[in-house]
This record gives C-alpha cells, structure tokens and sequence, in this order.
C-alpha cells in the first residue's frame, strides 16, 4: 500500500462489556497472554499510515494506564464518555490529520489486508467501512418472541470496523447527529444521518467483535491461526 497521506485511529473503549458477564471490560480480558485491547492496538500500530492513536477510556479507568502500549510514543489517552458516540466525539477533538479511522477496541483480528483496503477507500468520496454480506436467512421478530416475516437478506451487510473518513466530514456528521439526538450505532450511521454515503468495503468474517463469553475462545483460535500462518 502507498502511504500518500496518514490517519489517526480512533479507538473507543471506554465500555463495561455487559453481555460478557465479567469482572472487568471485555476489552481488558485476557486472550493468548495479552490484554484484548493490546491485540487490537497492535494491529493498528503495525501499519505505517496510521501515524497516531487515541484511545477513548472511562474516567476511572486503572486497567489501561498499567499496560506497556499505554505509554507507546504514538498512543494518546482520552477521556471517553456515556455512549460509544460521545467517546469518538472526544477523540475526535485531538485529530489533526486529514483523514481517521474507528476501529473496535474489542475487534482484535484484523486483518493487514482488510486494514489497506479500506484505508484507501477512505480517502475517497463520503469514505468506506469494512463489512461483510449477510449469509443467513433473515427473520424480523414480532417483539413476542416469534417470526413477523422473512427478511430478503439481497444487499443485506454486518457492519464491522475499521470506518474511515474525512476527518472534518466526521467530525461535523458526528457533532450534528449527538445534536440532533440521533441514535448513532456507528460511525456510518452520522454520515448517514447528514447525507453521505459511505462505500462498502467486503472484509473477511473472522474480523469479529468479542461481544460474548463464547467469541474469546474463537478470536484466540482466529488469532493463532494468523499466527501459524505468518510463520
């Protein structure tokens, strides 16, 4: 890839993990030895168009401040805030390149391949999210705890992360949507919100996010096999 330009990352990760059940956020839960944010981190610090990182932590945070990449030359902690939103927004204010990317502290596998495409697809037009084509058959519930319809899953996408922008394009989409009292799943969904039309970039499905106890033991299995394969 041809680094014309750099990004800063923006990592979110000032969340509890509620789904997971733990006694500590999910993002400080231990997968092959390390933290789950270290592996996250570390993906993102490997590649050479990302020339900064903040990450967005709660207030009270103690578990980041102990990790080794906490005082990485290149990591900035801010605060975060309530809503994954509000901690972007934070992170958003320190940005001085042109161009940023979210990632998922909680994403730990991805991909250096996924990483370069969509980081030049970002600096394109409304810019680029990575996703992957829904493959299921879609049910809509009928908020009882059965089927309403069938869903035609036809341009039908899991939106993941890394989203990449604009940076003054996000930054204004954002603060407008938290303004407005939008509800904001994603960074996609602001630039949504103010007209823009982010490109879909198809990543591999084993970028997941550990969300419950049972995607640790798969993203530790995705991540040797990236191991094994590097060797």
């Amino acid at each position: 890839m041809t680094v014309t330009s750099p990004f800063t990352a923006v990592v979110p990760a000032a969340g509890v993990g509620k789904r997971m059940g733990a006694s500590l956020p999910k993002q400080y839960l231990t997968l092959d030895g390390r933290t789950v944010l270290e592996h996250t981190l570390d993906r993102l610090l490997g590649h050479p168009a990302i020339a900064r990182i903040i990450v967005a932590t709660a207030e009270h945070d103690s578990w980041f401040p102990a990790l080794a990449v906490a005082r990485h030359p290149r990591v900035l902690r801010v605060a975060g805030g309530r809503e994954r939103a509000d901690s972007v927004h934070n992170a958003l204010a320190r940005v001085e390149t042109e161009f940023v990317l979210v990632h998922d502290a909680a994403r730990p596998c991805l991909h250096p391949a996924d990483l370069d495409e969509v980081l030049a697809a970002g600096r394109q037009g409304d810019g680029a999210i990575l996703a992957c084509r829904v493959r299921d058959s879609m049910k809509r519930g009928d908020g009882r705890g059965a089927i309403l319809e069938s869903v035609s899953r036809e341009e039908l996408w899991h939106a993941l992360t890394p989203q990449c922008f604009a940076t003054a394009l996000l930054r204004q989409a954002l603060a407008g949507a938290l303004a407005a009292g939008c509800e904001i799943t994603d960074e996609a969904s602001a630039m949504e919100w103010a007209g823009h039309r982010p490109r879909l970039v198809e990543g591999r499905a084993d970028n997941i996010k550990i969300t419950r106890p049972e995607d640790l033991g798969l993203a530790g299995f995705f991540l040797q096999q990236r191991i094994e394969s590097e060797q």
